[in-house]
């Protein structure tokens, strides 16, 4: 059980990033047939209450092998401070790189914006860290002698994605970062919720997308996701979400009405 009422984690085992993705479309279909067959809903909107914990598709990610006999992980560096190599570093920094962008497919509703606000354990501002929960992308602690285990976790996605998209977007930002060997910036350990507008731009932190509108601008003008995803796939993923922001932005919600009919 999750923090949420009614929310639920389910973890997959690693694997592939295409079997991965195979899992998650699978998942979510046997589980919405389950639930309908006892008169229940089962959903993965990404915030469907207010006040409360959204559901989000952290992913865990590593250059390795399914059999750690085969190799080693090609993330792990034993003499670094997080254990971290250089190509891994190097994929962080391209990750954060095109962390504005990458929203437009691993966040790609409305609503997945609910769900990036301070103070419900979902990153909003971008940065790495080992156990500060409210960084974008975390280095999870792992057992002693258990290197290969080493990973990232992007916090961001949620579960309205396209798996296959978001991985291939993910992937993309990331060899982008090691290819063009991109620098890390340090880490960020204290609590970012409490930083203020002051302490973000003194450390030159920058923020996700604060709505889809924002995140289609990013996307938009970002040729590494666009020559990753196609044209094709990327102009008809540009078009719904236009779409849906156009359809959205001009809908008077009940919020509006109770706030302001009466006192204007």
């Amino acid at each position: 059980h999750e923090v949420a009422i009614g929310q639920h984690e389910i973890d997959f085992e690693y694997g592939p990033a295409v079997v991965t993705g195979d899992r998650a479309v699978s998942f979510k279909y046997i589980l919405k047939a389950i639930a309908q067959k006892h008169g229940l809903h089962a959903t993965f909107m990404p915030k469907p209450l207010g006040g409360v914990n959204g559901s989000g598709m952290h992913v865990h990610q590593s250059f390795g092998f399914i059999d750690s006999s085969l190799g080693k992980n090609a993330f792990v560096d034993e003499d670094d401070a997080y254990g971290l190599s250089k190509l891994a570093r190097h994929f962080i920094a391209g990750q954060l790189k095109h962390a504005r962008a990458l929203c437009g497919v691993i966040a790609p509703l409305v609503n997945s914006y609910r769900r990036l606000v301070p103070g419900y354990e979902a990153p909003v501002y971008v940065a790495w860290a080992r156990t500060n929960r409210s960084a974008l992308i975390r280095v999870p602690a792992i057992r002693a002698g258990n290197v290969n285990a080493t990973r990232i976790e992007l916090r961001c996605p949620d579960p309205s994605c396209n798996p296959y998209l978001a991985f291939t977007a993910m992937l993309a930002a990331g060899m982008d970062g090691i290819v063009n060997e991109l620098p890390l910036e340090d880490p960020v350990e204290e609590n970012l919720y409490h930083f203020t507008d002051e302490d973000l731009k003194r450390r030159d932190i920058p923020t996700l997308p604060a709505t889809l509108g924002e995140a289609i601008q990013e996307l938009e003008k970002n040729e590494i996701i666009r020559e990753a995803l196609g044209d094709h796939i990327f102009e008809r993923l540009i078009e719904a979400q236009t779409a849906d922001w156009d359809a959205f932005r001009t809908y008077v919600t009940d919020w509006e009405r109770e706030r302001y009919l009466e006192t204007y």
